[in-house]
């Protein structure tokens, strides 16, 4: 066993070429960045069933999907068709967000007498091959292809924090958590002689350091500390990413180390960068600086329940008003440093639908509406457009029940989609509000010389009466986008010095008005990814770049030549610079020699990363102190007393007086590093000389000290 393990990590190791040549470019033609876009979430077992051969059979499926917790029959074959058939276009989608693609287990597992299957795809047993009941890896190349034929991208889901449900005390319950590498098994959950599991109990949600290292429920928790399993799920998202997907959304990132998900970012946007976004769940009304700091510093954007929360509040329950979404809609601004590329929605499958029995269709249409046309990449989840309903899983994951084009939801989503790439003031831009009370909000977007303003009247039965009302928009009279669907906008008619005429606005109302001109001065839309290294591509979306090659800066280091890969009037590709490691600005300057706005906050790594485990034992402290990590790499803070690495935590691998952290460091590169303890009181370094160690070229580490008196 010991001799396949090396061999299989071997051939895994060669296969991922790790710091080798990026990928070729096989991206779709839709090649703006994600903010252009409004992506379609699907559970793929539910939309269609293309392929009734792939179904499974026996006690594992559902005819009618009367029950929602069975293979219900959707497949790749039927997203194909729906893509194919013009459903998704027609309703200005770009993007889709599918169901972990991998093979899952077949078992059907009893919950308190209730069967259930892996319909949902996230009971993995090998992350290297297709799941079978959606189809073959043909089956999935042709969706992709056939996505990609009308300018849609594809991101799957992906979850690495685990495979499937396991026991403990009962190896036969389901498949134990079995692991499979393309067919040949590693280990099993209560089999597992090389630690690719974790091993610590369930976790009950109070600390971050519990979720992270204890099981999610019954979920086999993987050890991504282990150096086959980090290289085995490095080849295995490589795999998915030359099958030419284009995004990933990650599966329960709360859940798993913050070190080694920030290095399995570098090797992705090191070998073929991708918009990646991942789930971390917030509650109603939470805030939680842990979230904004992984959304700033892991290198891949969040599912933002923030926004979905309170849109969900206002729109949908009543419980808070619009004064309380324009400022959620302030506050994220300042607590996510690149708050246009967190991914907005009002539902999805961890969440109870939108649509509520007996309430009126306005208030699903308006929160589309004010997602649409929000900052953000806004997902929409399958049949929303539908006014589904669903109080909680598996009622929220049902079978599709209508590809009806008729609906007021798909005619608002049809309209409003498409302003995302024609006006760069909805994707871009930054928002102002402009009138608001309890039930009332106009908000203004602005990029550039391109404006778009948007105002909803949330109350159904009474008009509200507009005065005072200042706008962005030129001197002019203006038609309602939505005009002819039956949203009750109306026109206005703005004044020299953006004075608009007083008007009702109608109960229920919605109203989009817009202005678009060509930007003359070059700006900034986006740049991505945020997270980069020397010699890799990054690409610079915005306005006004002109048709002749300039400069572009990264700080205050010029990059120019050969070293700039395209350049357009809308894009720029080019490559990192070999610059010291660090945030960084990034802005471009025109062959006319003018010189645009800074991308701000533009993370620069040392290098290709590895996960190093720092353990400090006998490390002891006072009530209100905590042990702290810093060292002489950017990737450690650069000695910094102010801002080190941590809290270390100290409770679950390791116990008190025992402290520990994992983090992404540059590969093959000695380390100097120190822990110190902060409190109220004053910081308390470490004595003796500083700590050293040499990192791997590839897979993980970790490295045992004493606290240094």
């Amino acid at each position: 066993m010991e001799t396949q393990r090396k061999a299989l990590l071997a051939a895994t190791l060669a296969a991922l070429a790790i710091h080798a040549q990026a990928a070729p470019d096989t991206s779709v033609g839709n090649k703006q960045g994600f903010n252009t876009d409004v992506i379609y979430q699907i559970v793929t077992d539910r939309l269609s069933d293309g392929n009734s051969a792939n179904n499974p059979t026996g006690s594992a499926f559902s005819s009618g999907c009367t029950q929602k917790k069975l293979f219900c029959g959707g497949d790749w074959k039927g997203i194909q068709n729906k893509i194919e058939d013009g459903y998704l276009t027609g309703m200005g989608i770009t993007a889709i967000w599918i169901s972990q693609p991998v093979e899952n287990i077949t078992a059907v597992l009893n919950y308190s007498g209730t069967n259930s299957t892996a319909y949902h795809g996230y009971w993995a047993r090998d992350f290297k091959r297709a799941n079978p009941a959606f189809g073959t890896m043909t089956d999935f190349t042709n969706m992709i292809n056939a996505a990609h034929a009308r300018n849609i991208k594809v991101i799957i889901d992906f979850a690495p924090n685990h495979t499937s449900p396991a026991s403990a005390s009962d190896t036969t319950f389901g498949e134990n958590g079995k692991l499979y590498d393309n067919g040949v098994l590693l280990a099993g959950y209560g089999s597992d002689p090389n630690g690719y599991f974790h091993h610590n109990g369930g976790t009950d949600f109070s600390t971050l350091e519990s979720g992270i290292y204890r099981n999610l429920f019954d979920l086999a928790d993987l050890n991504h500390n282990n150096a086959t399993v980090d290289g085995y799920m490095k080849a295995a998202i490589k795999m998915w990413l030359d099958l030419g997907i284009d995004g990933i959304r990650m599966d329960a990132v709360k859940h798993m180390p913050f070190g080694w998900q920030k290095s399995l970012m570098s090797y992705i946007q090191g070998y073929k960068p991708v918009f990646t976004f991942g789930e971390w769940y917030l509650s109603e009304n939470e805030v939680d600086p842990a979230n904004h700091y992984f959304a700033n510093r892991s290198g891949m954007s969040l599912l933002d329940f923030q926004f979905a929360q309170k849109v969900r509040q206002v729109f949908k329950d009543g419980s808070a008003n619009m004064t309380s979404l324009n400022q959620m809609v302030s506050d994220t601004a300042g607590q996510y440093a690149h708050v246009g590329d967190q991914v907005t929605f009002i539902d999805n499958h961890d969440m109870p639908r939108f649509q509520v029995a007996g309430a009126s269709g306005r208030k699903l249409e308006q929160a589309l509406a004010f997602t649409l046309t929000s900052r953000g990449v806004p997902a929409i989840y399958y049949g929303t457009e539908q006014y589904m309903q669903g109080t909680g899983d598996p009622d929220n994951r049902a079978m599709m029940t209508s590809f009806a084009t008729t609906t007021p939801a798909y005619g608002l989503v049809a309209r409003l989609a498409p302003l995302r790439k024609s006006n760069p003031a909805i994707a871009y831009g930054s928002t102002q509000q402009r009138w608001v009370n309890n039930d009332v909000l106009i908000y203004e977007r602005n990029f550039g010389n391109n404006v778009a303003v948007v105002a909803i009247n949330r109350n159904l039965s009474t008009a509200t009466s507009i005065s005072g009302f200042i706008a962005g928009l030129p001197a002019g009279s203006y038609t309602d986008v939505l005009n002819g669907l039956g949203f009750n906008g109306n026109s206005i008619t703005v004044g020299a010095n953006g004075a608009v005429g007083n008007f009702t606005l109608a109960a229920g109302a919605i109203a989009v008005w817009q202005y678009t001109a060509t930007v003359a001065s070059p700006k900034l839309g986006h740049v991505g990814p945020n997270m980069s290294m020397p010699g890799k591509t990054v690409t610079i979306d915005g306005r006004g770049f002109g048709a002749t090659k300039g400069t572009v800066k990264f700080g205050s280091t010029v990059v120019s030549g050969a070293n700039i890969l395209s350049w357009e009037d809308t894009q720029v590709k080019v490559l990192v610079p070999s610059v010291a490691a660090g945030m960084s600005g990034v802005s471009i300057v025109t062959a006319g020699a003018v010189t645009s706005d800074s991308w701000d906050n533009f993370e620069i790594l040392s290098g290709p990363q590895v996960t190093v485990r720092f353990v400090v034992g006998n490390a002891t402290t006072v009530s209100g102190e905590n042990v702290y990590l810093t060292g002489d790499k950017f990737e450690l803070t650069n000695w910094s007393a102010t801002a080190p690495l941590g809290p270390l935590f100290n409770q679950v691998v390791y116990s008190y007086p025992n402290w520990y952290t994992d983090v992404s460091v540059p590969a093959g590169t000695t380390l100097s590093y120190k822990f110190l303890k902060k409190s109220a009181n004053p910081t308390v370094w470490e004595g003796g000389s500083n700590h050293t160690f040499t990192t791997p070229a590839s897979g993980t580490a970790t490295v045992n000290v004493n606290w240094q008196p």
